[in-house]
């Protein structure tokens, strides 16, 4: 699949399950919202403390199975590739823009902003190298 296609899916759907490395080499799922900035990386919000953000510093590579709302019945895109943690204060702009994507715009950005900080939230971006499927069974 080709990578600008991968993208524009992503820009229509949002739910997905990421994929990081434990330290043991197995991997550890989470359910998550992913948008498509402006540099066309994957992005994902996730806190300071989480597993997932522990796991991408420690190994930067992650992978994302993204699918629609429906969950059945519609395509679905794999996309993976090479991880970078912005924490905050850099990440704030960042974690708007994702907002934005994901859910449209917040009913007061002060109050968004300022949970951000008490959250200690992280943007994970995903410089994709890989998409798929390609093949179907």
């Amino acid at each position: 699949m080709d990578l600008d296609e991968a993208r524009d899916y992503l820009r229509q759907n949002h739910r997905a399950v990421l994929a990081t490395m434990r330290r043991d080499g197995t991997p550890q799922m989470s359910p998550v919202a992913c948008a498509v900035d402006s540099e066309g990386r994957v992005v994902v919000s996730s806190r300071e403390t989480a597993v997932k953000t522990k796991n991408v510093r420690r190994d930067p590579r992650a992978w994302l199975c993204v699918f629609p709302d429906s969950f059945y019945g519609g395509p679905f895109v794999q996309v993976e590739g090479d991880v970078t943690v912005v924490s905050l204060p850099e990440a704030m702009e960042g974690l708007v823009d994702y907002y934005r994507a994901v859910a449209g715009e917040h009913s007061d950005w002060d109050d968004y902003r300022a949970a951000m900080e008490r959250e200690k939230r992280v943007l994970i971006r995903l410089d994709i190298t890989r998409a798929g499927p390609d093949i179907s069974g």
